[in-house]
């Protein structure tokens, strides 16, 4: 009699915005225990330096405009590497389940009786914005945040009445849809826009303007993904705080 298949298990681990110093400690002993890991085009490779020297790893893409593996195929690969016995590790940008179709793939493992866990990531629709410095909420400024993603603007008449920042994932490439439709929804010109590209790594780049001049600003300095759009009175905060620390060495 053969002895039986150990027991494979799949984690969904998040690996933050960019910057593979805000990877979570407990995604780190997940890597670090894999059998088998599945990665993301945004994923820092050097994440990759902590899994094992057996472990086998897996590209599967996932990057707008870019080759990826059918989303599908790719629930496929996690269930049959599960079935097989191996400690398996898919690891995303950002939190798996924000845009990150986590939930599909813990579907697919649940529905194929293979045990999967999540590892929370940091997601860029916070992370972005503070690594420019600006806060998604702020006292008398704004008191909440709506995130969507620029694949599938909706809502935004909805949107454009509240007073809370809005954050926009993968929405470079419908910007001018995003802009039209807030300014059609009563949204004011002079609202305060930034778009944060490549945050939390030595590359990022802030963009600011307002709804009535960010496209024009975009266009000029070649704005490309992987970007977050921030819209709201929120983004005026890190000028807010130059000021306020110019003023206070003045006093001094």
């Amino acid at each position: 009699m053969e002895p039986p298949r150990p027991a494979g298990r799949v984690f969904l681990v998040g690996a933050g915005p960019g910057d593979p110093g805000l990877l979570t400690l407990k995604g780190a002993r997940c890597l670090q225990e894999a059998e088998v890991v599945l990665y993301d085009e945004l994923v820092d490779r050097r994440l990759l330096d902590l899994v094992p020297p057996s472990c086998e790893r897996l590209y599967v893409g996932k990057r707008g405009g870019h080759k990826s593996l059918p989303q599908e195929e790719l629930n496929a690969l996690l269930v049959a590497q599960g079935q097989q016995g191996r400690r398996v590790v898919r690891l995303k940008g950002g939190d798996p389940f924000v845009f990150g179709r986590g939930s599909e793939e813990v579907q697919a493992c649940v529905a194929a009786g293979v045990t999967v866990e999540v590892v929370p990531g940091i997601s860029s629709a916070i992370a972005a914005p503070s690594a420019a410095g600006i806060p998604v909420t702020h006292r008398g400024l704004s008191t909440g945040f709506a995130v969507i993603t620029g694949h599938q603007i909706s809502e935004l008449q909805t949107l454009a009445q509240l007073q809370i920042t809005l954050v926009v994932l993968m929405g470079v490439a419908t910007l001018p849809e995003l802009v039209s439709g807030l300014l059609a929804a009563g949204k004011s010109p002079s609202t305060p826009v930034a778009i944060i590209e490549r945050a939390s790594t030595p590359q990022q780049r802030a963009t600011v303007g307002t709804l009535e001049s960010i496209l024009a600003l975009a266009t000029q300095a070649e704005v490309s993904n992987p970007a977050v759009i921030v819209i709201g009175d929120v983004v005026s905060v890190p000028t807010m705080l130059a000021a306020e620390s110019a003023f206070s060495r003045a006093a001094r």
